[in-house]
């Protein structure tokens, strides 16, 4: 099985766009991030809760591979840990490329289920000019880089350091969608 690292994790009480690097953050089963603003049962995202705030969150927890943030420091875009909104930041994953319903597995306790890719939002443009384009390809489509989204299967802690398990589902795979 294939493994990572965490770099960092990070949480918010308030829907900002970035999230406070923390030395330790909480995992509730089917609800996510304890004390994190897109924590719940129920979907939190804003603009999808404004469709239909009954849909199940798919989007618990939000993870990000490190070396994306130094692909966009060769752009130009200098961010830290936390400053995408992810709640963990992971080195030696690729993690846009995992298939649908991957499991990472957290040191002895977490158990998180891949369910998508992060959908990154023209808010990206507000943080930081032309962050945005970064994320299109050429005739403006979403090219797979943001993060993937989670949902918490076994609750536990997860702090900077912990070993991260990759457990593929059973073939065939599907390739993540956007979220």
């Amino acid at each position: 099985m294939k493994q990572g690292i965490v770099i960092a994790v990070c949480l918010d009480d308030q829907h900002d766009f970035s999230k406070k690097v923390h030395n330790e953050i909480n995992l509730v089963e089917g609800v996510g991030v304890e004390g994190d603003a897109h924590s719940g049962k129920l979907v939190q995202h804003r603009y999808l809760q404004s469709r239909d705030p009954t849909q199940p969150n798919l989007r618990q927890v939000h993870l990000l591979d490190i070396e994306l943030l130094d692909e966009l420091q060769t752009l130009g875009h200098h961010l830290c840990p936390g400053e995408m909104g992810e709640n963990i930041a992971t080195k030696g994953i690729n993690l846009v490329e995992l298939p649908l319903g991957t499991l990472l597995h957290f040191g002895e306790t977490v158990t998180l289920e891949v369910t998508g890719l992060r959908n990154p939002c023209p808010l990206i443009e507000k943080y930081k000019p032309d962050l945005y384009k970064a994320f299109r390809d050429d005739k403006g489509n979403l090219i797979r880089k943001a993060g993937v989204m989670s949902v918490v299967l076994k609750a536990g802690s997860i702090m900077s350091d912990d070993v991260v398990t990759v457990q593929l589902p059973s073939e065939p795979h599907k390739e993540l969608g956007f979220l």
